[in-house]
């Protein structure tokens, strides 16, 4: 049989699917396009706003319109949290964040008798880790490596913990074997990720935390780059910085989660830091890994954002001084508590203070970008571009750009000359890879 799989939302998603993809051709069955004739469709969902779930409907409405007689199965956080709403779609098996391979059983069957079937849990219960085969099905530079799941934060604006339940961890052994699999399969980079990769290890209580797993997992396999995914800033301590500063391999780019750079703002998210200990984290970092590119995420116009809040929250990251940003405007998530604060801002002023931080934002990374002139930069290249061009990311994960031709999944030094694009224009450094700086 032939299936075809549409993923919405983040890399745990993606991780997802690719997992299921494996598990599908292991089966003996065939993968298709979305957009092409197949038996079965599955959509791996979002819920992280009202907007992805707007998205979810309509991926869903034209997967059903366009395939009248195929099985369509749902999966994912949207499914996990609006059951009902994807019911309504005619939607023929239904599983929520969970239970993956149970899923593909139920796609399998459902095929096999045109039946309509579900299988869904209570995500708040879930203790176990749901263990899933690494890496891609196409030929990428880099993998995920999934090593979390779940939340135990509930931020005020944030669904996700009543999606995707608990912290739980998948085990060090597990995790470690997974990145050695994926470094024989020839991958130069392994993405760490989860929903919330920082609080590795709180489920297990034998004193095992995310500073060790990382160390680990760069031990293990030394010849691949190991980048980080969203962190915690409270993760960042001293113990972080100075056993993970000795490890060559590992991306000196961090992105930490900010969200607001105003404390009555991150009070009211019920964030569990503020902007001291948030700047505290960045240098420390910049102190152990000089030169790192540090990322963030920030949420303009929060109900009841203020101007003077709104104008604290520009201050402090230009005092951060990211080199890259993702801005978003707030947007509403039925069953949050942010959902129903009073304060609630109009789309005029939401698309007003996004403008004006993307262009303080825009800024930094033009200096950010500017600053890697002259330095070399060890770069693994992905994919060719325009006008002779190959390009790939350098380790603090900036686009770079140069001259050259079969470079795909091949790590080389390059001489930084200009900015460029959406990154940097380099020249390849004549020779063998070069170390790490």
């Amino acid at each position: 049989m032939k299936f075809a799989f549409y993923t919405l939302g983040c890399k745990v998603n993606q991780y997802e699917t690719q997992a299921m993809e494996q598990t599908l051709l292991a089966l003996g069955h065939e993968l298709g396009d979305f957009s092409a004739p197949c038996d079965g469709y599955i959509i791996n969902t979002c819920t992280v706003t009202a907007v992805a779930d707007k998205k979810n409907r309509a991926v869903i409405r034209r997967c059903r319109r366009e395939n009248p007689n195929a099985i369509i199965g749902v999966c994912g956080c949207y499914a996990q949290v609006d059951t009902d709403a994807v019911r309504a779609l005619g939607v023929d098996v239904i599983s929520g964040s969970g239970g993956r391979e149970a899923f593909l059983q139920l796609m399998l069957e459902a095929v096999q008798n045109k039946t309509h079937l579900e299988a869904l849990d209570n995500a708040l219960r879930r203790r176990e880790f749901e263990i899933l085969p690494p890496g891609g099905l196409q030929e990428r530079t880099r993998a995920m490596l999934k090593v979390q799941d779940g939340c135990n934060n509930f931020c005020s604006y944030c669904i996700i913990p009543y999606a995707r339940g608990p912290v739980r961890s998948a085990p060090m052994a597990l995790a470690v074997e997974q990145a050695k699999a994926l470094a024989q399969m020839g991958y130069k980079e392994l993405v760490i990720t989860g929903i919330e990769i920082a609080s590795w290890g709180v489920d297990f209580k034998n004193g095992q935390n995310f500073t060790d797993l990382i160390a680990a997992i760069c031990q293990a396999v030394p010849q691949c780059r190991i980048r980080l995914g969203s962190l915690e800033p409270r993760i960042i301590n001293e113990v972080f910085c100075h056993r993970l500063a000795v490890f060559s391999n590992l991306c000196p780019q961090f992105h930490l989660s900010m969200q607001s750079g105003c404390d009555t703002v991150l009070a009211r998210m019920r964030r569990k830091y503020d902007t001291a200990r948030y700047y505290e984290s960045v240098a420390l970092l910049r102190k152990a890994f000089p030169g790192c590119a540090i990322t963030t995420d920030m949420i303009v116009a929060f109900p009841g954002e203020t101007e003077e809040e709104f104008q604290k929250s520009l201050e402090f990251i230009q005092k951060c001084d990211f080199s890259a940003m993702h801005i978003f405007p707030y947007s509403r998530r039925p069953g949050t508590p942010a959902d129903q604060m009073a304060g609630q801002l109009s789309n005029a002023v939401k698309e007003e203070r996004s403008g004006r931080a993307i262009s303080v934002a825009a800024q930094m990374t033009a200096a950010y970008e500017q600053s890697m002139v002259g330095k070399t930069y060890q770069v693994l290249f992905e994919e060719p571009a325009a006008d002779g061009l190959y390009t790939g990311h350098a380790e603090n994960y900036v686009r770079v750009y140069a001259v050259g031709e079969d470079l795909h999944n091949a790590v080389r030094g390059v001489e930084i000359t200009s900015r460029y694009k959406d990154g940097v224009l380099g020249k390849l450094i004549a020779g063998k890879k070069l170390d790490k700086k």
